[in-house]
């Protein structure tokens, strides 16, 4: 599933910003994409945490094999054993494992978060262990698919905002705060390009 607002946006920001423009028109047909799983999503958002997309995404595939699929019920089957021997460090899979028991007992409802504001959603989500503002930040964009998420904490976003628009100049935080306002109401679609510029391997969660 992919959103249905990115031609739109895409549209915005190419008239807005010619980074932009040139970023856009450089992957055609390229767009955010889904899992369509929360838990999922959560689960590999804890993977992904302080790690380059490579490396993410080798631990992913592994887990996925241990577990077989990847649902709340199979990782509480998994011995940390075995999701240590995938590359997962011990503290993302005490993550992993709380999370898991959160969707399997019913204290998390994923239904809700629908029809919730971006920072509702982020005030529960941050309820459970393992899980800050940047990995809500990633569901909100991967799962909820919101139009206009702009996670200032992320060192991708941080580090291609500076080589695009500052000749790799090390920015302050609310020197990369500002872009927010520049790329609203469509941050979330500026960030995904940002994210791709840096990587051959599209970012997902």
């Amino acid at each position: 599933m992919t959103p249905d607002y990115w031609q739109q946006a895409s549209t915005h920001l190419s008239k807005r910003c010619k980074v932009m423009r040139t970023l856009i028109k450089s992957y055609p047909g390229a767009q955010l994409r889904t899992r369509g799983d929360p838990f999922q999503t959560l689960a590999r958002a804890i993977v992904g945490q302080q790690i380059s997309v490579k490396a993410a995404q080798s631990v992913w595939d592994r887990t996925v094999i241990a577990a077989g699929r990847i649902t709340p019920k199979n990782m509480l089957a998994l011995s940390a054993e075995e999701l240590r021997a995938a590359g997962n460090s011990r503290q993302k899979i005490a993550y992993m494992q709380d999370l898991a028991a959160h969707f399997a007992d019913g204290r998390i409802k994923p239904r809700r978060w629908h029809s919730m504001e971006d920072d509702d959603v982020i005030a529960e989500l941050v309820e459970v262990k393992g899980i800050g503002r940047w990995t809500a930040e990633m569901f909100l964009i991967f799962y909820l698919m919101r139009p206009n998420v702009f996670p200032v904490d992320d060192i991708g976003l941080i580090r291609a905002i500076e080589k695009h628009f500052h000749q790799g100049e090390r920015l302050t935080k609310a020197e990369v705060l500002a872009y927010a306002e520049r790329w609203a109401p469509w941050n979330t679609v500026a960030t995904w390009y940002l994210w791709r510029s840096l990587d051959p391997i599209p970012v997902e969660y």
